[in-house]
């Protein structure tokens, strides 16, 4: 059956947006972001969001769910769910071919494992039952429900552990056949690299983003009313650079630490990917040095 949704996937610093950019002015496409930080106004060296990738040949390629909130708002995955299904069923009436592209796993697990994802509204009763609860029993609860947590922040901070036990028990109400959701037929590839050459990409865009002003990015958001702690929640740039400008660590301190972190990020989405193939999502993997056997690929299992 002919595939109605290419992804392409890949550890930071992989060039999946340079893949994804080309391919759609390749075959009149459009990007859907699978990125859980360039949904965010105002947040772009630190997230690589450089929208001039997006401008091909004189033509800017359409793009969705990239800057559509301010970084004070929550955006999460049923909310990226339901907008992918909006954008997908809009593009596939239109018959553009929709290539979704990044590396935010739980976002690509959304759609391509079929989440059962709920909307949970806020639970008034349950809130008033929880209220007396401590930290340790709050994330007792929570624990018990969802015992892997792949956010660890949401243990640490107390609306956020409200926020999530309410989503669980909702969830856990909420049968498959209440959802209704488009069919999705992907067509999954994931950009591959040596770990050396990750490693050596990840230094020389981190010494980039620092040349671009990264660290004024950061200062920038901050002076403009983002908490340190908000800040420090989305984690690896924002966070270490936050912390320098707090004082807390050197710059040299900064830019080690943060290298090295990417480099751990990057493992991270590697072991999420090969668990997404362990339960049955086929990741073909093609070399990020060559886009010309990627496209060649990509038009085989369209036709």
């Amino acid at each position: 059956m002919k595939k109605n949704l290419i992804v392409i996937l890949g550890p930071t610093a992989s060039g999946k947006t340079n893949f994804a950019t080309r391919l759609a002015a390749d075959l009149q496409g459009e990007i859907i972001s699978a990125d859980s930080r360039q949904v965010y106004r105002g947040m772009d060296v630190g997230t690589g969001k450089d929208l001039s990738e997006f401008q091909i040949n004189g033509r800017m390629i359409p793009y969705h769910l990239i800057d559509i909130l301010e970084p004070e708002q929550e955006f999460n995955v049923f909310e990226f769910q339901q907008q992918f299904y909006e954008i997908f069923n809009d593009l596939q009436g239109k018959k553009i071919l929709p290539i979704l592209v990044g590396g935010t796993g739980l976002y690509l697990d959304a759609v391509l494992t079929n989440y059962v994802l709920p909307q949970a509204k806020i639970d008034k009763h349950l809130r008033e039952e929880l209220a007396w609860k401590s930290q340790t029993e709050l994330q007792e609860i929570l624990l018990a429900m969802k015992p892997v947590l792949h956010n660890k922040t949401d243990l640490e901070d107390r609306n956020r552990l409200l926020r999530k036990i309410e989503i669980e028990k909702v969830r856990q109400n909420t049968s498959d056949g209440k959802m209704r959701r488009p069919f999705v037929h992907a067509g999954i590839f994931g950009i591959h690299w040596e770990m050396a050459e990750l490693r050596q990409r990840i230094a020389a865009r981190l010494q980039e983003r620092m040349a671009d002003g990264m660290i004024e990015e950061v200062s920038r958001l901050q002076s403009l009313g983002l908490s340190w702690k908000r800040l420090d929640s989305f984690g690896l740039e924002y966070r270490y650079i936050a912390r320098y400008l707090q004082n807390l660590i050197t710059k040299d301190e900064m830019t080690a630490k943060l290298q090295i972190a990417i480099g751990q990020f990057a493992k991270r989405q590697m072991t999420w990917f090969r668990r997404m193939e362990k339960k049955g999502v086929p990741i073909e993997w093609i070399s990020g040095k060559d886009y010309p056997a990627f496209h060649g690929r990509v038009l085989r299992v369209l036709s």
